[in-house]
C-alpha cells in the first residue's frame, strides 16, 4: 500500500478568492502549514480579477499548475455582506471547464472541497477529480440543504469522495439526517493569542458574519446596558455600516464602527473582552466563535446546536432574538470580573487544540490513511519476467450458463463460441452456483479454451462480487466482507462487476471503501451497462486507488460472447493472472446499441419462450456445438 506522502493536494473553495470569505481564510492557513510541512499545495478558487483568471489559465496550459500557491479558475464576482457566508456561488460555464482542465492533465493525489454543494465549483471539482477526494463541511443550515432539490444528483457527487470531514459536532448531525454517511469532526483552527482577562472597560466586539438582523439585536441589547457601566463596544460590517445614531449620543460615544475591509478580523478579536454572536439560525458563523475563543475573548451566543457546542461551560447563551435576555448577559460580564475570568478559564481546554498545526496533523494523517489504500503497483518482477516469454490470449472475464436462473446458454454452446471467436480463456461466473463453471473447465480441453472457475455471489444487501479460481461453492446472503472471506479462504480473487452500475445490484461507493484492500480486479468495462457514465465512473475508481482492471462480456447469450476482451499474456493460476492483467489490454466496442441486442436475445430465450422450447433450444444448441469435436 502507498504512500506516506509528501502529496500533491488540489483545496478547492467556491468563494471568490478575494471575498473575505470564513472558509477561504480556513483553505489558505491550512494550505501554508502543508506546504510548510513539504507538501505540494494548490488552491483552486473563483476570482473577480480577469487578470488573474488569465494567468491562471496560462500556467494550467504550460504543465505549471502544481508550481503556483492559487489558481484563479474563472471569473466570479465576490460576494458582499453576512448573506455570502453560506450562500454558495453557482459557477459559470468557463469556471467548470477550467477545473476540469486542470483536474485531467495534473496529477494530484487529493482533491479536498470544501462545501461542495451543487452547484458550485467545489461541486464540480468533484464531477471531474481522478484523484482520492476530501470532502469538508463547514457550517451548512437547513436552508442551505433545502436548496439541493435534486439530492440524488448530488448524492452522485458525494458518493464519490473517499473521507468526509465536518467542522462541528452540529454539523455531522445535521448532514447525517439529510446525507447519511460518516462524518469525521475536526474543528477549524485559530490564531492562539489568549488575552489574559483584567479590570478596566469591558471591550465588547461584534463581526457583522451573521444576518443582518443580528447586528440590530446586538446594538438593541447595548442600549439596554446601565449608563454607568464600565464597557466599550466595537463593531466590524461591510463599509463601516452600522446604525449606532438611534441610540443617542450615549451609544455612539461608547460604539466604534469598522469598515470590515478596512481590518483585520483577529486583530480586531485579539483585543476583546466579550465577542458576541446573535444569529437567529439563518446564517450562522461557528468559526467567528472559534477565532473569538482563540483570541481569549468570553462568548456569547445565541443557543443554535453549532454554538451551544463551542460555548458550553465558555461563555454565555441566550435564546434566538431574544434581547432582554442578551443584555442581562452582557451586564452580567461587564459586572462582575471574577465571572469573566471562570469562563476564559473554561476554554482553556479549546484552546489548546485550535492552533493551525493541530488541525494540518489531523489531515495529513488522514491523507496518510487514505493513501495508504492505494494498491502496491510494483506487482511480482519475477512473475512478470516470466510471462513475457508466453503468447498473448484474448481473455473474457465475466459470462453465464444454464447453470445461472437468468441464462439458457448450455455449457458446450458457451465453449464453441469461445472457440470460434477466437478466445483462448473464459471467466464462467454463474449467480450463486459454480457447478457451470466446473462442468465447462471439465470439457474446456476439447475446445482449446482455458477455463477460470468463478461465482457470481449476491451477497445480503451490499450487491455482487465474484470470485475467481475457486473449487467450491459460496452460498448466497452472506455479507460483502463474508463473501470476500470465503474467496480468499479458497485462494481465490475478488473481482468486483459492474461496480456502479445502478441498474444492476451493487456495492455502494462506502461499502467499497470497506474492503478496497481486499479487491483484486474491479471491472472497469461491461458492455451490458446501458449509461456509459457507470463504467467511466469504475475506470476512476480503480485508477485512484490502482486496482487492477478487468473487463468481461457479463454475456448471458452465445452470441454476446467476447464483445468485450482483455488481450494478456497466458497465464497459469492466479497469481500469474494478475500479474499478467496489470500490463493487459482492454478491446471493446461502444455499448448501447449491443445493450439493446443482447438484453432482446437475453429476453427471448429465458422469459418470452415456454420452458418446453427453452430445454428443446438448449438440446439443439448443445447438438450443434459437440458436433464437429
Amino acid at each position: 500500500m502507498l504512500s506516506d506522502g509528501p502529496f500533491a493536494i488540489a483545496q478547492v473553495t467556491p468563494y471568490p478568492w478575494e471575498a473575505g470569505h470564513e472558509v477561504n481564510g480556513y483553505v489558505g492557513a491550512l494550505s501554508a502549514e502543508l506546504r510548510r510541512r513539504g507538501h505540494t499545495v494548490v488552491v483552486l478558487a473563483p476570482s473577480a480579477s480577469p487578470a488573474l483568471v488569465r494567468e491562471a489559465r496560462r500556467t494550467i496550459r504550460a504543465g505549471d499548475a502544481l508550481g503556483a500557491e492559487v489558481l484563479a479558475v474563472g471569473e466570479l464576482l465576490p460576494s458582499i455582506g453576512p448573506r455570502a457566508r453560506t450562500r454558495v456561488p453557482t459557477p459559470p460555464v468557463d469556471i467548470a471547464r477550467t477545473i476540469e482542465e486542470v483536474l485531467t492533465t495534473t496529477p494530484f493525489d487529493f482533491v479536498h472541497v470544501h462545501e461542495p454543494w451543487a452547484p458550485s465549483a467545489s461541486s464540480v471539482a468533484l464531477r471531474h477529480s481522478h484523484a482520492l477526494n476530501v470532502g469538508t463541511f463547514h457550517a451548512p443550515t437547513e436552508r442551505v440543504l433545502s436548496t439541493q432539490v435534486a439530492r440524488r444528483f448530488v448524492e452522485l457527487f458525494f458518493g464519490r469522495m473517499d473521507a468526509r470531514t465536518a467542522s462541528f459536532q452540529a454539523t455531522a448531525d445535521l448532514l447525517r439526517r439529510v446525507f447519511p454517511a460518516s462524518y469525521e469532526v475536526l474543528c477549524p483552527g485559530a490564531v492562539v493569542h489568549d488575552r489574559p482577562v483584567g479590570p478596566g472597560p469591558v471591550r465588547i466586539v461584534f463581526v457583522e458574519g451573521e444576518e443582518r438582523a443580528a447586528l440590530r439585536l446586538f446594538l438593541r441589547a447595548l442600549r439596554r446596558l446601565p449608563g454607568d457601566g464600565s464597557w466599550e463596544a466595537v463593531v466590524v460590517a461591510p463599509g463601516g455600516a452600522a446604525p449606532v445614531s438611534a441610540g443617542g449620543s450615549r451609544l455612539r460615544d461608547r460604539v466604534e464602527v469598522l469598515d470590515a475591509a478596512d481590518v483585520n478580523e483577529d486583530e480586531v478579536l485579539a483585543g476583546a473582552d466579550v465577542v458576541v454572536a446573535a444569529s437567529d439560525g439563518q446564517t450562522p458563523a461557528p468559526g467567528l466563535l472559534v477565532r473569538a475563543i482563540a483570541a481569549g475573548a468570553v462568548p456569547v451566543a445565541s443557543r443554535l446546536p453549532a454554538y451551544e457546542e463551542l460555548v458550553e461551560g465558555r461563555g454565555l447563551l441566550f435564546e434566538p432574538r431574544d434581547v432582554d435576555v442578551l443584555a442581562a448577559q452582557l451586564e452580567r460580564l461587564v459586572q462582575d470580573e471574577n465571572l469573566r475570568r471562570r469562563l476564559h478559564a473554561g476554554a482553556d481546554d479549546l484552546r489548546g487544540r485550535l492552533g493551525w498545526d493541530r488541525l494540518a496533523d489531523d489531515f495529513e494523517s488522514l491523507y496518510t490513511d487514505l493513501a495508504r489504500r492505494r494498491h502496491d503497483t510494483t506487482g511480482l518482477p519475477a512473475v512478470r519476467e516470466r510471462l513475457t516469454r508466453r503468447e498473448l490470449i484474448d481473455v473474457d472475464l465475466h459470462m453465464h450458463t444454464d447453470h445461472s436462473h437468468d441464462c439458457a446458454t448450455p455449457v458446450e454452446a458457451l465453449l464453441a463460441a469461445a472457440r470460434d471467436r477466437g478466445l483462448g480463456a473464459i471467466a464462467v461466473t454463474d449467480h450463486n452456483e459454480v457447478s457451470g463453471a466446473l462442468d465447462a473447465r471439465a470439457k474446456a480441453a476439447a475446445y482449446g479454451v482455458q477455463v477460470i472457475v468463478g461465482e457470481e455471489v449476491k451477497t445480503a444487501t451490499q450487491g455482487e462480487v465474484i470470485g475467481l479460481f475457486i473449487e467450491e461453492k459460496i452460498p448466497r446472503g452472506l455479507t460483502l466482507a463474508e463473501t470476500i472471506a470465503a474467496i480468499k479462504g479458497q485462494g481465490g480473487l475478488v473481482y468486483v462487476p459492474h461496480p456502479f452500475d445502478r441498474l444492476h445490484s451493487v456495492p455502494d461507493y462506502e461499502h467499497l471503501l470497506q474492503v478496497v484492500d481486499d479487491i483484486d480486479v474491479l471491472e472497469v468495462f461491461n458492455p451490458r451497462i446501458a449509461i456509459p457514465a457507470f463504467n467511466e465512473e469504475a475506470a476512476r475508481f480503480a485508477a485512484k486507488y490502482r486496482i487492477v482492471g478487468g473487463a468481461g462480456s457479463d454475456s448471458h447469450v452465445a452470441q454476446g460472447l467476447g464483445s468485450v476482451r482483455i488481450r494478456m499474456r497466458d497465464f497459469d493460476g492466479p497469481e500469474e493472472f494478475l500479474e499478467s492483467l496489470r500490463e493487459a489490454d482492454i478491446l471493446a466496442r461502444p455499448s448501447s446499441l449491443y445493450y439493446v441486442g443482447v438484453q432482446a436475445l437475453k429476453f427471448l430465450q429465458t422469459r418470452a419462450t415456454p420452458p418446453a422450447a427453452r430445454r428443446a433450444a438448449r438440446d439443439r444448441a448443445r447438438r450443434r456445438a459437440t458436433r464437429n469435436l
